[in-house]
């Protein structure tokens, strides 16, 4: 592969690490949190030069910010996008070494 691209770290913002996303690596996927414009074949391509992996899919979801009272003020949290992001048999990424 060729080296990455500076646009690729503006694709892919940070690896999601919570209980599912944990979940899922087990069955060798892995999520994202990525630009909201960012389409499929511009976050599997970016993930396959950052990481030197080959992707087999991509599934994307947004994530409506959430309503929240904090010190009895209403906020409301950005939306998200995350990418869900299906490798290919005998590929892997180590999230938790960063980038």
């Amino acid at each position: 592969m060729s080296t990455s691209d500076p646009r690729h770290y503006d694709v892919i913002i940070a690896p999601v690490i919570t209980e599912k996303a944990t979940m899922a690596s087990e069955h060798n996927k892995v999520m994202f949190k990525v630009a909201r414009t960012a389409t499929k074949p511009q976050i599997k391509e970016a993930v396959e030069r950052l990481f030197d992996v080959k992707v087999k899919s991509v599934n994307t979801l947004i994530r409506e910010g959430k309503i929240k009272t904090f010190k009895n003020r209403l906020g409301q949290q950005s939306d998200v996008k995350r990418a869900i992001v299906t490798l290919e048999e005998g590929h892997r990424i180590d999230v938790t070494t960063g980038l």
